[in-house]
């Protein structure tokens, strides 16, 4: 009896964190390379401005879950839409 208990409240406690991890969302954001500009270059820009990053074609662009970088990736375009396909995941530092 007390196992067949512990059984059936670990099947609920499952179905709760997996619906509970349905509500939380998670911003992703694809970092094509970085510059550090003095604020007056970035006050005098305008419409067609061109701002050179640090990455080359050939890199690896970034994609960061919440501000954490969580893979590596590259460009995809399919019918005029583009995407991202993960190339390899980041080793998280302890």
């Amino acid at each position: 009896m007390v196992q067949a208990l512990h059984h059936l409240v670990a099947k609920w406690v499952a179905l709760l964190s997996m619906n509970t991890l349905d509500t939380i969302e998670v911003e992703l954001t694809v970092e094509l390379g970085s510059v550090v500009l003095p604020i007056h270059h970035l006050l005098r820009m305008g419409r067609g401005a061109v701002i050179e990053l640090d990455a080359t074609e050939t890199d690896p662009l970034k994609l960061y879950a919440n501000s954490t970088l969580i893979a590596d990736c590259e460009v995809k375009v399919d019918d005029g839409r583009l995407s991202v396909q993960v190339t390899q995941k980041v080793q998280r530092r302890h």
